[in-house]
């Protein structure tokens, strides 16, 4: 997410952080490379032109340029501001009973799957959500949510076949909620391709029912410049209480974030960031901001670690290592560890720094699948026991993944100098420095690791 952006705003600083000394003119070059690298990344234009307007002008200041590392200052200026630009008004969901939450937004934005997703959320944090199916248009949207619903086990209602008045079914749903002992009732509605008079006119009376506490529009991250047409007609509209932004993962741009969260002056709450039902982050405007500018997120790190990692498992995993008897299997139960963090890129992306020392490097979540189709393709006496590998059998194993015989061969070595290091002492510190390099000599990833 943002990657055009992060990349185009941390060459600039680089630049910056190269001068001893800073000019007017040097603040001004830099800040028109920002602000393309804005309007790049779609963000729209009024919102680019204010925002640097409010950076130049802080930069300008005579504690910036007397001071001894001014190029720092400026980033320190510019993650401020776009801290404040994406919210510095944060707020938590409103679930005072009767906790109601209105799910709107344009067709194929994702407010079906957004609503399970939710709900799911909820839940882990101890609230018991009831998912209500509103898309009296699209019966689709209906089974797609009576499916997500029994994924992930939470209780749904759905219309009468045919049915057309969306307030009757609303009746009828907070009737069915009473006796479901819920503390939250999301209402997934229909969407348009274009906002249209029969949409909003049937969203006002809903919301006029419903009276919600909160009111959030479903926005894809890559609507680009239509964001803000979309963001103000919805909030003129029903009074929107908050963002959530889909498809953060595949959209390297990000712009739409920045511009519907300024022209509507509400917070972003929430940002999915993948297709798996617990792929619905808390939207944190400061980690994000630090992501941004190549800063890591290492509570972001932390918290993903938290939700993925089995703490029995983990130990289990220590112990092995310690005693050198880790195998393939464990590998693999490792990588799909690390595909439920969000994949390698996500992980390098909230480590600060690591951004830098990664790039050139494969590292990006093609080698992992490489690595884990050699490993499926082997026996379970050949994860066991990677010794006896042999020719014929790395011939069979390379055909079984689709991977050519050298990687085959790059794999095993790679996994036999692991086990050695494992031996000797200090072995993990020895790993982690050959590893990670946060800025060290001979640092980054060991020669051939990767496909």
């Amino acid at each position: 997410m943002f990657d055009s952006l992060s990349d185009n705003l941390q060459g600039t600083f680089k630049k910056l952080r190269g001068h001893g000394k800073l000019t007017e003119k040097n603040i001004t070059d830099a800040m028109r490379e920002i602000r393309l690298a804005l309007l790049e990344a779609d963000v729209e234009f009024s919102v680019a032109k204010t925002f640097i307007s409010n950076v130049k002008e802080k930069a300008m200041g005579e504690t910036v340029l007397k001071s001894i590392k001014p190029g720092e200052q400026i980033v320190k200026i510019f993650h401020d501001e776009l801290t404040a630009l994406l919210g510095g008004d944060m707020a938590d969901l409103d679930l005072n009973p009767p906790a109601r939450i209105l799910m709107v937004g344009l067709n194929g934005a994702g407010k079906t799957t957004t609503s399970a997703k939710l709900a799911l959320k909820l839940r882990k944090e101890g609230r018991r959500p009831l998912l209500i199916a509103c898309d009296l248009y699209r019966p689709a949207a209906v089974d797609q949510l009576e499916t997500l619903a029994k994924q992930i086990d939470i209780p749904i209602f759905k219309p009468e076949p045919g049915e057309k008045d969306l307030v009757k079914v609303a009746k009828r749903a907070l009737k069915w909620a009473e006796d479901q002992n819920g503390t939250v009732t999301i209402f997934d509605t229909a969407g348009r391709q274009e906002i249209d008079e029969e949409l909003v006119e049937e969203l006002k009376k809903l919301h006029a029912f419903l009276n919600p506490k909160e009111t959030l529009l479903v926005a894809d991250s890559a609507t680009g410049q239509q964001a803000v047409s979309v963001a103000e007609h919805f909030d003129e509209a029903v009074g929107i209480t908050g963002l959530v932004l889909t498809k953060l993962d595949g959209d390297a741009r990000g712009g739409a974030a920045l511009s519907m969260r300024t022209v509507t002056q509400k917070p972003i709450k929430y940002a999915g960031v993948g297709e798996k039902m617990s792929d619905l982050e808390a939207f944190d405007p400061e980690r994000m901001a630090g992501r941004i500018l190549g800063m890591g997120d290492v509570v972001g790190l932390v918290e993903a670690a938290a939700e993925a990692i089995d703490e029995k498992e983990a130990m289990r995993m220590a112990e092995k290592m310690k005693k050198a008897t880790f195998d393939f299997e464990d590998f693999l139960s490792q990588m799909r560890m690390m595909k439920k963090m969000g994949g390698m890129a996500n992980i390098m992306g909230m480590i600060p720094g690591m951004k830098d020392q990664m790039k050139g490097l494969n590292v990006d979540d093609d080698m992992l699948k490489h690595t884990e189709a050699i490993i499926l393709s082997m026996t379970p006496k050949e994860r066991a026991r990677p010794e006896i590998i042999n020719a014929s059998r790395r011939k069979r194993i390379a055909k079984g993944s689709g991977m050519t015989v050298t990687k085959v061969n790059q794999l095993l070595k790679q996994f036999s100098m692991m086990r050695k290091m494992m031996k000797k002492k200090g072995a993990m510190n020895q790993m982690m420095k050959q590893m990670g390099g946060m800025g060290g000599k001979g640092g980054g990833l060991p020669k051939g690791f990767g496909f």
